[in-house]
Parts: C-alpha cells; sequence; structure tokens
C-alpha cells in the first residue's frame, strides 16, 4: 500500500512538474497601456491590440500560440489512440431527410469520412442516383463549404451558395438544375441571407455594404434586402428594402407558397421582428405594415388567397397561430386563433394541406397534426423520445419525410403517410454504436433562487457511481436557442470511452417560451451562469462525478456561459473548454453583427448599471491573480466574423499571464476556419481529439477504457 501511494505520488509530481515548466514556456503577449472610460470609471484593456486581425503582430502572435499548444497536445498519448477511436465511429455512412423539387428527390450523403456531405439526386424512387453538387470539389483543403441551397418552385433552377474560410460572407452561384451548367454571374459579399425565388426570374437575398478595413471585424449593422434578376450584373440588384430611413440590423425575405406575396422580416436585435408585405401581383405594388415594432417575434406560415396565417408570441410568450384576411392583418383584434397557445413552446410547418404543430415538452418533441380549421387530426406517434425534424412540404404532397435522434440514437429518416399518419423507417445508418449499452435519463435539478432546470444525462449502462466519472457538462442559455437531444459521433465516442455527457436547459434558452429566455437575460444573466454551476454540483453531489472529472463546454454564447463560470466558481470543474466565446462583454457590440445581440446582453454604453453588470461577470475582466482557474484550452478561428477570435486572444493572455497553479492555459486557434458551420470533418475530428485528450489528461486519465 505504502509502496503504491509512493508511486501515485511520484506520477503527480512528475506531471506537476511538468505543468509547471510548460507555464514557463508560453510565448510572451505584449502588454499596452490602452484604457476606456465607461461613465465614471477607467478600464484598462491592455491587450486591445490583439483585436488587429490584419496586423504582422497579431498574425505572429497566432503562430506562436498555436506552436507551444501542439508541443503540449502532442506529448498526451491518449491522442492517438482517440483518434482511431473518433475516426471508426465517424465512419459510417450518412444520409439525410430527402426532399423534392421538381421531379427529383434530392439528399445529402457522406460516405464516411468525407470532408463534406456532397448533394445527390434521383429521378423518382428507384431512379439511378447521381451526384448533384459535390463541396469536396470547391477547394484542395476543405476549407469551402456549401451553405445554403433554394430550388425554384418548379425545380428548373438552383441558387447555392458557398462560404470560404468559414467566413459569414457568402457568394451564391446559380445553376440549371436539369444539366448543371452556371446561369449568369455569381454573386459576391452576401451575408446573412436567404435566397428567396420569384418564379424563375429572379430572387431576392440580403446582405451589408462591404466594410473598409478588415471584413471579419468591422461593424456591420445595416442588411439590405435586394432582387438579383437573372442575366443581368449584380451591380445592378434592385433594392427593396433596407437603408435611408428603414436601416436595420437584419433584414430578411420569402415569398408565400403561391408566389403572390412577398414578406419581409426586418430586426435590430435577435430577438423581435417588424413584418411587412408586398403584392407581387401589382406592379410596383407598395410595401405595406402588418407589424410596425419589434415587440414580437412574427411570421407567415401560409396562406390561402388573401387569408394570412401567423405564427407569433405575440400575447403568446409560447406560441400561437393565428389568421387573418389581408385587408384585416394589420389590426390585431381581427386575428383569430387557429391553433392556441399551451404551456408547450409551439412552431409550425406546413404539408400535403396541412399544419404539423411541432411542441417542446421539456426539451423532448411532440409533434400534432391540424386541419386549416384547427381542428385536431393526431398526435402523431415519434419513433421514441428525442427530437423530430421535418414535417414540411408541398401542398399536394400525400407523403413527407421527417428526421428523429436522441443522444444515444444516430438520426434517422421515416417517410410519414399525412391522411393515414403512419410512419416507416425510411433511411437507418449503420454507426458502429449499440444504442443499448447506454442510458440517457431527464432529471430536473433545482438551481441557486430555487428554479427548476431540466438535464439529460447520458452514459454507458453500468456506470459506477463514484464520482470519478470524466464528465462534460455542456450547456448554450442565450437567444431563445433550446437545446434538444441529437445524436453527435464526436458525443458517442465520448460515451463509447467511459465519458459521461450532461446537457443542461439553462434559461435564457427557448424551451420553455418567452419567460424562460427572460429569465436568463441582461440583468437576468447571472441565473444562466448559476444554474450551470447548479447542474455541475448536481452531477457531483450524486456521485456521477466530482470536480476532479469535470469538464464545462460550450460555444459562441457557450463560450461566454464556460468563461463566465469558470471566472465565478474556479473550483466547479477541472477543465474549462470555451469555443469561439462571446468573453469580452465591454466591446462584443463594437465587432461585425455583434451590436444585434444588445437585447440579450444589454450594453456597456446602455446605462452605467448595465455597464457595471456587464463588467462583473465578463470573463476578459474577471481573471483574477492569485486564483487557480481550471485547465483550460479556449478553441476559435481565425476568420471567425460572427464572434471575432479578439474575444478568445485577450481571455486566453489574461489567463496565461494570472493563472496561479500548474493547470495549463492554451489556446488552439484553427486557420481558415470561421464559427463552425461549414467545418470539414478532417477539423471537426481533429479539434475534438485534441479537446478531449487534452480534458482526459488534465483529469488524471492515461489511458482508454
Amino acid at each position: 500500500m505504502k509502496k503504491k501511494a509512493i508511486i501515485l505520488f511520484n506520477l503527480a509530481l512528475m506531471t506537476s512538474l511538468s505543468a509547471q515548466s510548460y507555464k514557463k514556456s508560453y510565448p510572451e503577449t505584449k502588454k499596452v497601456n490602452h484604457v476606456d472610460k465607461y461613465f465614471d470609471a477607467e478600464v484598462k484593456d491592455p491587450y486591445r491590440w490583439l483585436e488587429d486581425d490584419l496586423s504582422a503582430e497579431t498574425k505572429k502572435w497566432v503562430i506562436e500560440q498555436n506552436k507551444a499548444t501542439y508541443a503540449y497536445l502532442n506529448e498526451i498519448p491518449l491522442r492517438t489512440q482517440l483518434k482511431k477511436s473518433l475516426t471508426e465511429i465517424y465512419n459510417y455512412e450518412k444520409v439525410s431527410t430527402p426532399f423534392e423539387e421538381g421531379d427529383y428527390t434530392y439528399y445529402y450523403k457522406n460516405d464516411g469520412l468525407q470532408q463534406h456531405s456532397v448533394l445527390y439526386r434521383k429521378l423518382g424512387e428507384d431512379g439511378k442516383e447521381e451526384v448533384f453538387l459535390d463541396p469536396n470539389t470547391f477547394s484542395k483543403d476543405g476549407s469551402t463549404s456549401l451553405s445554403d441551397v433554394e430550388f425554384s418552385k418548379d425545380g428548373s433552377l438552383v441558387a447555392y451558395s458557398i462560404s470560404e474560410g468559414g467566413s459569414d460572407w457568402r457568394k451564391i452561384i446559380v445553376l440549371n438544375a436539369k444539366d448543371k451548367t452556371v446561369v449568369g454571374e455569381t454573386l459576391v459579399d452576401v451575408k446573412f441571407s436567404g435566397i428567396a425565388w420569384k418564379g424563375n426570374e429572379g430572387f431576392y437575398y440580403s446582405s451589408y455594404d462591404k466594410p473598409t478595413g478588415s471584413e471579419l471585424s468591422q461593424k456591420t449593422d445595416q442588411h439590405k434586402l435586394y432582387f438579383h434578376k437573372l442575366g443581368t450584373p449584380q451591380k445592378k440588384d434592385q433594392l427593396i428594402f433596407g437603408g435611408g430611413e428603414t436601416k436595420r440590423r437584419y433584414v430578411g425575405a420569402y415569398l408565400t407558397d403561391d408566389e403572390k406575396y412577398l414578406i419581409i422580416s426586418a430586426a435590430n436585435t435577435t430577438t423581435g421582428n417588424e413584418l411587412y408585405y408586398q403584392d407581387l401581383t401589382v406592379e410596383n405594388a407598395p410595401i405595406k405594415t402588418i407589424l410596425g415594432d419589434f415587440n414580437s417575434t412574427t411570421g407567415v406560415v401560409e396562406n390561402e388567397g388573401d387569408t394570412f396565417y401567423l405564427l407569433t408570441n405575440r400575447n403568446a410568450p409560447n406560441n400561437k397561430l393565428v389568421k387573418a384576411k389581408l385587408s384585416d392583418i394589420a389590426n390585431e383584434s381581427k386575428w383569430e386563433t387557429v391553433i392556441p397557445e399551451t404551456k408547450n413552446v409551439l412552431s409550425v410547418s406546413t404539408a400535403g394541406g396541412y399544419f404539423f404543430a411541432k411542441y417542446i415538452k421539456d426539451a423532448i418533441s411532440v409533434v400534432e397534426q391540424y386541419k386549416y380549421d384547427g381542428s385536431k387530426v393526431r398526435q402523431i406517434e415519434l419513433p421514441g423520445v428525442g427530437s423530430a425534424s421535418g414535417f414540411g412540404g408541398k401542398k399536394d404532397d400525400k407523403e413527407i419525410f421527417f428526421g428523429f435522434s436522441n443522444y444515444v440514437t444516430p438520426s434517422t429518416s421515416y417517410k410519414f403517410n399525412i391522411e393515414k399518419g403512419t410512419s416507416e423507417v425510411y433511411i437507418k445508418p449503420n454507426v458502429k454504436f449499440n444504442s443499448e449499452d447506454f442510458i440517457s435519463e431527464q432529471v430536473f435539478y433545482t438551481s441557486k433562487d430555487g428554479t427548476k432546470v431540466p438535464m439529460i444525462i447520458t452514459y454507458k449502462k453500468g456506470l459506477k457511481k463514484n464520482g470519478k466519472n470524466p464528465t462534460i457538462v455542456y450547456g448554450y442559455g442565450g437567444f431563445n436557442i433550446s437545446l434538444t437531444p441529437s445524436f453527435s459521433p464526436s458525443t458517442a465516442a465520448w460515451l463509447e470511452n467511459g465519458g459521461i455527457y450532461a446537457v443542461a436547459n439553462l434559461r435564457g434558452g427557448g424551451e420553455y417560451g418567452k419567460e424562460w429566455h427572460d429569465g436568463g437575460r441582461q440583468f437576468n444573466k447571472l441565473n444562466v451562469f448559476n444554474d450551470f454551476i447548479a447542474a455541475a454540483e448536481y452531477l457531483q453531489n450524486n456521485k456521477y462525478t466530482s470536480p476532479d472529472f469535470t469538464a464545462l463546454s460550450g460555444g459562441s454564447n457557450g463560450g461566454l456561459l464556460v468563461g463566465a463560470t469558470m471566472t465565478i466558481n474556479p473550483k466547479i470543474a477541472k477543465v474549462a473548454l470555451p469555443a469561439v466565446g462571446v468573453l469580452d462583454m465591454l466591446r462584443y457590440h463594437t465587432f461585425t453583427a455583434g451590436a444585434g445581440w444588445g437585447y440579450d446582453y444589454g450594453t456597456a454604453n446602455d446605462s452605467k448599471e448595465m455597464f457595471e453588470y456587464l463588467k462583473a461577470y465578463s470573463p476578459v475582466h474577471n481573471v483574477k491573480e492569485g486564483v487557480c482557474y481550471p485547465a483550460t484550452l479556449v478553441t476559435t478561428g481565425d476568420h471567425d466574423d460572427r464572434v471575432v477570435p479578439a474575444h478568445s486572444y485577450k481571455f486566453a493572455a489574461e489567463l496565461q499571464a494570472k493563472q496561479s497553479c500548474d493547470n495549463p492555459v492554451l489556446i488552439r486557434i484553427e486557420t481558415k476556419a470561421g464559427h463552425g458551420a461549414g467545418r470539414s470533418t478532417e477539423v471537426i475530428i481533429n479539434e475534438t481529439v485534441d479537446k478531449y485528450a487534452f480534458t482526459l489528461w488534465n483529469m488524471g486519465i492515461k489511458k482508454l477504457k
């Protein structure tokens, strides 16, 4: 026993010495004497220079930090085993839920380890499969990805957008769908845009004026809606909405199914929108207002002639479906309820002349079918407890498709008979993962203020609750976004290797509607961090894990969640994995479209009280000398033009300078990569391997189960 204790002590000592010697080898990050004044307070910003993504000095810092990070990661023996494990579980054929356009059925497929999924099609049910669009041919290194694909109503034309290097700036290319020949010129400098066809004449799209200076970091807050007529140059595209007196940060458009009406949604934040329409059957018809304020989130779901169906949270925090004649639509007193609000959050799709009401009940899907008069046809029997997607199609469809998955069930496609209400498996993937070996359970834990919060905990059967299980606690908690169960090969690999994966449905999300969202924004934002801390404490108190075997994980707003939680309560976890995080809460609104996040966060310019509240939890501003923070692997992309990488750069620099113990602080900066969308399979696998290896190594786990 004594000999074993000596061996363990020596192992701990070697690990400690290794960490100490590594700490001394962090690349030097210079400090500058920059001070900002907010009301009557002065705030130092010593790493302001890292915001300049065009400077040679910043680029050199990125290279040096990556060298130091990979020097550490390359010494972890687990990395090779994890790479093999993750590659094996990723290597299965993945096929999306199909959709029909014109005479063809289209679907995405990845044969296993292709960098990007390929868009295939076949003519009829038994037609020959052919490649329609292959993003793997867009660039040699896989850094160019396929974004949006939209067909004209008759399926004869298709417009698709591509992202280069992970940027939110897109290019749009138009093809003749029959022979795949290019039609007209490629549109450039398109951002945060859908593609809405008007017959075969052309399409509507949205963008900002290209900023001067850095296109990755400069503010872009005046969105404009354009119409592109096929066969004409982009410079002649017609401005439809935005600019001048109708400046908005976010503008989007779509057409009703009969293509008689253009619907325009305009917003200044990520929540709440104005709603407009234009009668396209009348030449030069004016744009008319349906809702002229930002006090609700409302959209047009369907129309039957001049009767419009709206999904809205106006006076219905969990959403309801209403209808009104176009002549009365601006008068809310004339709205008739079709599907009333319930205690569960509602979204609505259409197909085959029916509405499909999709509810979130404690983060789980429930789907019901309704007639247009609001009478319920049936509750649709789903394959299990999890998340259902799809249930959308054309008015004359007899059959449609939907997808279903959860944390242990790979996404499976089903064909649904609209009249009979029956479904059958259409595509089931063959994954090297046995769902029957795992448990996915939902619990409700109590947060600091007494609020009950749901969490789904997934792990291998037979797991011993001894407090020593490596556990990833994942959360988001913002922007009305709901975290519902879904399958991920990355998560599956973690589970296969003995890990626990816990997802907490924090306030700020949309799981329980507007009230839940409001409970985690602006002056309520601390509720989100308290909910996350309480999630970890629940897992620890119930012996699933302990602080030494807990890792905090989240991306974007979830990166803020991790950064704030680890600075508020550094002892809650051994490892922190903030990804592409919003980490400088005093300056986030000065970059790209960040000002639009003010509804959730508030800004430092709003008031002295808001400035003080933000500064009190802003991760960059709350790293303190003399504190032992968790082992931290910050991840970001050098082309992230949504949450600029300067957030991550500055946070990592603060942690490296002030960390008081041997827990390492590293930053992994993916080059030619953005906020996350469109990443290649290779990039995803490599980043996941590095996160898992870093996590397990710093938990003292030297080999896989």
